[in-house]
């Protein structure tokens, strides 16, 4: 999740709002690409989640890196909670799932060796303390009573209130890992309609890089129980919010739902204030009962947003939210298959006919099937798999135009980073559906050799 943003004086009037989001908008030459993934740590001898302090642990991950290759330490409370270095950062989820929060570049080639170094890094540290890492969606044995708890002002507060407004927030946090990107816009058209694709399409993501078939130790009866998780944690900051597909949508109407969504906290001198439940449109009249009196700040509106969590978001880029954590190869996948479908034109365009034609229902109902079903889900007529047959496509045709090469120039462009998500659309099968088929043949129903057949 988000560490405390900064910079911006007092909000003196609600334009100023949607304002923020629009200064997010670039010409294309200056688009970048963000990567963001997120994975679990375990103890070797034990299987078990790592704490936050002690020898084999979260504290001693990142002061590894630290010390080794030269991250700067992000330290609250007197704690160290997450690393920066060259536009960069490495975060904790709740839990202590490990997050690369990359920065922002040209190409996929980039981003892609940006991981690659990122997860060498990371086992160089674990290797030596004895701890490793895997890419999944959900933890798939542990227990929420056997997650530890990272020392972040932020996760206290959300931990908290999550049962009064849903049954899955603690496990979202506690237990689930995602793989991201961001991405710009020109203008705020283009914003609309790159944001109508993602809402629509996300679907297509979940149902390709379902990857959590198992929690408490066994199946759990979906091909994506973290985008299960998601249907079910505070109606108020999820879903596929059908009013971005209404006419006159814009910065301005993102601006009116953020503000309805109620607040989390308020971050001030190094700490989270509670304003759980509370009304940022009370906090722009000075009447935030947290803060009475004050007035918030664009770095306050900035926080707020990114306690919002549909399958798609804005801030000054676009939020891609819909796929489970996974392996190596699905972690650049994800970026080229968003990257392949918006930025550039004609795919944009190809990808909106497609979406254009799902109404709300259609699209809530594959949100739905992906998570249960994976390729195999349909709704309205629409079934997953042949959705992600012409999506992918679509993303390819994109790389092409792009024409971004890479390995000194041996790769013309950019569309092998789809190849992994290609040879799903010709089988049928996702992640999900091999290690389902792993556990019933080659493992014989023990879910504890998941740690050695599929750690980074």
């Amino acid at each position: 999740m988000s560490i405390p943003q900064s910079g911006g004086g007092p909000i003196e009037h609600v334009s100023q709002l949607a304002e923020y989001l629009a200064a997010g908008c670039k010409p294309k030459k200056d688009w970048r690409i963000g990567t963001e993934h997120e994975k679990f740590g375990y103890c070797h001898d034990t299987l078990r989640p790592l704490p936050y302090d002690g020898p084999r642990s979260i504290k001693a991950m990142l002061e590894g890196l630290r010390d080794r290759f030269g991250w700067s330490p992000v330290m609250e409370g007197g704690h160290i909670i997450g690393l920066e270095k060259d536009g960069a950062n490495v975060s904790l989820e709740p839990g202590g799932q490990l997050e690369l929060s990359g920065a922002p570049l040209e190409t996929i080639h980039q981003t892609c060796d940006e991981v690659n170094q990122h997860l060498r890094e990371v086992r160089e540290i674990a290797d030596k303390i004895g701890v490793g890492f895997i890419g999944l969606g959900a933890a798939p044995i542990w227990s929420h009573e056997q997650m530890p708890v990272m020392p972040k002002g932020r996760y206290k507060l959300m931990t908290d209130y999550m049962d009064r407004v849903g049954t899955m927030g603690k496990t979202m946090m506690y237990r689930t890992c995602t793989v991201q990107v961001n991405l710009d816009f020109a203008s705020e058209a283009d914003m609309v309609q790159k944001l109508r694709v993602a809402l629509a399409l996300q679907p297509v993501a979940t149902a390709l890089f379902a990857n959590s078939p198992f929690l408490d130790g066994k199946p759990n009866g979906h091909k994506s129980w973290r985008a299960r998780v998601w249907r079910d944690l505070d109606p108020a900051r999820t879903g596929m919010l059908p009013f971005v597909f209404e006419d006159g949508f814009g910065f301005e109407a993102w601006v009116d739902y953020a503000l309805d969504v109620p607040m989390y906290f308020v971050y001030r001198d190094g700490k989270y204030i509670d304003a759980l439940g509370q009304s940022f449109r009370d906090f722009l009249r000075g009447e935030l009962p947290a803060l009475p009196g004050e007035i918030p700040t664009l770095s306050d509106w900035a926080d707020h947003l990114t306690t919002i969590f549909p399958e798609a978001r804005v801030k000054k880029f676009i939020e891609m939210r819909g796929a489970d954590g996974g392996p190596w190869r699905r972690l650049c996948a994800l970026p080229a298959l968003w990257v392949g479908l918006t930025y550039d034109q004609t795919s944009l365009d190809a990808a909106w006919d497609l979406a254009k034609g799902l109404n709300a229902e259609t699209r809530d109902g594959l949100r739905v099937a992906a998570s249960v079903d994976g390729l195999q889900g349909e709704a309205g007529g629409v079934k997953l798999h042949d959705l992600a047959r012409e999506v992918v496509a679509i993303a390819e045709a994109g790389l092409k135009a792009r024409a971004c090469p890479g390995a000194g120039g041996m790769l013309p462009d950019e569309t092998h980073f789809l190849n992994a998500l290609k040879e799903s659309v010709e089988t049928g099968q996702t992640p999900a559906d091999e290690l389902l088929a792993r556990y019933r043949d080659d493992w014989q129903g023990d879910l504890t050799r998941i740690y050695g057949d599929y750690s980074y």
